[in-house]
Formats: structure tokens, C-alpha cells, sequence
């Protein structure tokens, strides 16, 4: 009877060991951060806060944040990490986010649609407008004069030049 105790309550030293990892694990996604007045664009050097309704940023695993004034310089950024932080890699990254072009909330920029194309000119003239439904990044490119509709692993360097 006694091993059958020690047993039992090895059991659940794993099981409960295993449910905290799993749950640590999933409890800790990143959520966007808010920009402070003193946070520059790291492309162009424009202050983001003044644009809220265009803001996009990438937060990095050891908890530092980059903070864009739109889609555009988002992905230049991405695209050309080496260039603008060299210590850092796409490996390093723990979470990417843009504004909702409607509700104006940030999303995460992986399940984004981006709209390209169109009339709406964002702080840096011409921008990828993001949305969080691919309907709604279509009725927008027909009511603004888009040229496509494309999710995040469709956006490629050369369209960003």
C-alpha cells in the first residue's frame, strides 16, 4: 500500500509540474504596448504618438519594443532588420501588431489584410492599410480605389520599395 501512495503522489507532482508549464506557456502571450511621446519611428524618425490611428510595432522576446507610424515602415523595418537593429533577428521576434484601419485597435499583423493601393494616404503618403477581416479589406480596396488585397506572408520587400 505504501508504494502505491508514493506512486499516486509522484503522479501528481508530474501532472501538476506538467499543467504549470503548459499553462505558463500559454498565459504569457505578448499584448501591444502604448507609445510614449518620446517614441520615434525607427525608419523615419516621425514621433508615433501623434498617429495613433496608424500606429504598428514589433515587440522583441527580451521585452523591447519598436514602434512604427504605419503599416509601411513596419515592413521596412521587418524586411531589413539587419539594417536597423543588427543584433536582432526574426527569431528574436514575440509579437507584431498594426491599427485596424475601422475599429482602430491593434491586431497582430500576421492575421491582417493589407490593403494596397488605395487613395487613403497615411503619415508617410502612400500606406498598406491594414484590417482584421479579409471582407473588409475588400470592400475597402473597391470604395477607395485598391489595387489588392494581400495577408501578411504575401507583403514582400519589393512591394515596400
Amino acid at each position: 500500500m505504501g508504494n502505491n501512495r508514493i506512486k499516486t503522489k509522484r503522479l501528481m507532482v508530474v501532472f501538476l509540474l506538467s499543467w504549470l508549464t503548459v499553462s505558463l506557456a500559454f498565459g504569457t502571450e505578448t499584448v501591444p504596448v502604448k507609445p510614449s511621446k518620446k517614441d520615434k519611428c525607427p525608419v523615419c524618425g516621425m514621433f508615433v504618438y501623434k498617429y495613433p490611428d496608424w500606429i504598428a510595432e514589433i515587440v522583441f522576446n527580451d521585452g523591447s519594443v519598436f514602434f512604427f507610424d504605419g503599416a509601411k515602415d513596419f515592413f521596412k523595418f521587418y524586411y531589413n532588420l539587419n539594417k536597423y537593429h543588427p543584433h536582432k533577428t526574426h527569431a528574436d521576434i514575440a509579437a507584431k501588431y498594426v491599427t485596424e484601419y475601422y475599429n482602430l485597435k491593434l491586431i497582430k499583423a500576421d492575421d491582417a489584410f493589407f490593403v494596397v493601393g488605395s487613395d487613403v494616404y497615411g503619415p508617410m503618403g502612400k500606406e498598406l492599410i491594414p484590417f482584421g477581416f479579409e471582407a473588409d479589406a475588400e470592400e475597402f480596396m473597391k470604395d477607395h480605389k485598391g489595387k489588392r488585397v494581400l495577408n501578411f506572408k504575401n507583403i514582400k520587400p519589393a512591394l515596400i520599395d
